[in-house]
């Protein structure tokens, strides 16, 4: 068991929050109960993740993406209203952790893919978001072990006899990052979701572009903060998968 605000604190430490801009804060954003012996982890904080976490008589919920996000109404209404009501009167607290969940070196979730999909020798691009590593396979074995660790076939852009050994990636919505990829001539870039301008910049870049999911690649820094959490403070974990198809 632990104490919410010693937990916060530690958390604060461990993501090294206040070294990130972000678009929510980041931290303990409901409070709920004091003392935390379980907690339930996910990616989302939606009506759906929070009934599970209350199903299974949580102290704390944590999550990689919560709520109060920058240029959203600030009102509580609608499904906002719903989703807080529940955590408050299940005295349930809610921590969420963006950014520095996506940078942390060892349980963030770039990190945490590079570990799933093999990936040697893994590091951020300087101090972007996304990161580089090394690889020596073609586009459609990669993209193949991509399927088996996400269990989701990713959409795929390019020739699948390419060979790929310098590879860039960034877990979630980090299309528009492809630029950090082109800019050190790496042969691939993965990422959560694809726009339509993306395939043309690739192709016209040549580099293979992979889109595995914005969900699907943010499910391990959140799972992997909390079996940290659990070994640290010694609390129950379970980690929760709302399925989304994006």
């Amino acid at each position: 068991m632990v104490n919410q605000k010693t937990l916060a604190d530690y958390c604060h430490q461990y993501l090294t929050v206040d070294k990130f801009d972000d678009y929510c804060p980041n931290g303990l954003q409901i409070q709920g109960k004091s003392d935390i012996k379980k907690i339930i982890s996910g990616v989302s904080a939606n009506q759906a993740l929070i009934d599970r976490a209350i199903d299974e008589a949580a102290d704390a919920l944590f999550v990689h993406h919560g709520f109060f996000w920058k240029n959203e109404p600030p009102t509580l209404t609608g499904i906002k209203k719903n989703r807080i009501k529940a955590l408050l009167d299940n005295n349930i607290n809610l921590f969420a952790y963006h950014l520095p969940l996506d940078a942390h070196p060892t349980i963030g979730n770039n990190a945490q893919l590079a570990t799933r999909f093999d990936i040697k020798n893994p590091t951020p691009i300087g101090d972007t978001l996304v990161w580089q590593g090394e690889i020596n396979t073609t586009l459609a074995n990669f993209s193949n072990t991509v399927k088996q660790a996400l269990s989701r076939t990713p959409l795929v852009f390019g020739n699948d006899e390419k060979t790929l050994k310098r590879i860039a990636w960034c877990s979630g919505g980090a299309q528009t990052y492809i630029q950090h990829a082109i800019n050190i001539n790496a042969d691939c870039f993965l990422t959560g979701e694809v726009s339509e301008q993306i395939p043309a910049i690739a192709l016209e870049n040549n580099i293979t572009f992979i889109s595995a999911g914005h969900h699907a690649t943010e499910r391990y820094g959140v799972q992997a903060l909390c079996q940290h959490l659990a070994q640290e403070f010694n609390l129950d974990h379970h980690f929760i998968d709302i399925d989304n198809s994006v």
